[in-house]
């Protein structure tokens, strides 16, 4: 991408433009390239724009950190700055915006979960996220990106060659690192917190993840200055199957939110 810059810090990040900073933060199986396209959008219409590689992900496939500690290296890479994460990244937003307050101006949640109360539940989870670890490093992270997009969750979408080309960079003991340490299992629930959050913040989901619908409009309705939406035609990964829905909605919120920042 012309008119990038590497960003110094303890995460991989990339940066371009000029403006007010958004950062976008990717999911599980992802790099911060997955958000190129529309991060380009925003760099293009006077925003400084960043892009991260996450611990266990890419160029940062090196780094273990469970959700507190990415927070950490996430908020010394890319500072204060309006939040965009999705999944996996938009619960290492939800964990800035809890220990960072004063560094996440905006924050926008795509098909994030702010953990699971029931503590068998959780254990189950916890147990299955380290077997599907156990799985990435016996079969690898090729085979595993397959797998990994037939599920359910993911009805619909189809990796371009570029995407899953770039989903390959990853490697398998980093992405069971990410699982085990950073997965739905391992994270301590944050629903107490949400009262705590007082800069704006969007909950989106595809309108096809009904799970997540549900738990956006209830994130939505658990902060002081939160708004929910759907993306129309979408289930999980609605920044990559309707990805045009997802900057228009972002962008008529960053305009309506505009004289909250600062």
């Amino acid at each position: 991408m012309p008119e990038w810059r590497e960003l110094p810090g303890p995460l991989a990040a990339r940066l371009g433009g000029t403006g007010p900073r958004l950062v976008f933060v990717h999911g599980f199986t992802q790099t911060g390239e997955s958000w190129a396209a529309i991060a380009e959008h925003y760099r293009r219409r006077e925003f400084e724009v960043a892009i991260v590689d996450l611990p266990g992900h890419a160029d940062s496939s090196g780094i273990r950190a469970d959700l507190r500690r990415t927070a950490d290296l996430l908020a010394s890479t890319t500072g204060t700055a309006t939040y965009i994460g999705y999944s996996l990244g938009g619960r290492v937003c939800l964990h800035l915006a809890m220990m960072y307050p004063h560094i996440v101006e905006r924050l926008v949640l795509i098909g994030a979960n702010p953990g699971i109360i029931d503590d068998d539940e959780r254990a189950a989870r916890r147990d299955a996220d380290d077997a599907l670890a156990q799985h990435i490093i016996d079969v690898g992270v090729e085979a595993f990106i397959d797998e990994w997009v037939a599920q359910p969750l993911f009805h619909g979408l189809v990796l371009s060659d570029e995407d899953r080309a770039d989903r390959l960079r990853n490697s398998p003991e980093g992405l069971a690192s990410s699982l085990r340490m950073a997965g739905t299992g391992a994270q301590v629930p944050l629903w107490e917190r949400l009262r705590e959050f007082n800069m704006p913040v969007l909950a989106l989901a595809g309108e096809l993840d009904h799970k997540f619908v549900a738990i956006a409009e209830r994130i939505a309705a658990s902060v002081p200055r939160g708004s929910f939406a759907t993306i129309e035609g979408a289930g999980h990964a609605a920044m990559l199957q309707q990805p045009l829905d997802v900057v228009t909605r972002i962008e008529h919120w960053l305009d309506e939110t505009r004289r909250l920042v600062g």
